[in-house]
């Protein structure tokens, strides 16, 4: 069986990091290694989460971009999707 090649999507013009690296949920302490396209993803995700909670509001574009984001990262390592975002 080959391994699954992943990329991220066209739409996606975040920073993309050149190593992965661990995260750890605030909430539950349990933590995740995520490579570097996913990394950059969870961080861009994040990222609009954290900018939402300051402001108050985001774009549309930025809202389909983050659910784009979520549904990416849900399909392409749904263990880490559901010990870090779920």
């Amino acid at each position: 069986m080959e391994a699954k090649v992943i990329k991220l999507p066209d739409w996606f013009k975040a920073e993309t990091y050149e190593e992965g690296g661990v995260v750890t949920n605030p909430f539950s302490g349990e933590e995740f290694y995520l490579n570097n396209l996913e990394l950059s993803m969870y961080d861009f995700i994040i990222g609009c989460n954290m900018v939402y909670e300051l402001r108050g509001e985001l774009s549309d574009k930025l809202i389909g971009d983050m659910q784009k984001g979520i549904a990416w990262f849900g399909e392409n390592n749904p263990e880490a999707f559901y010990v870090l975002l779920d």
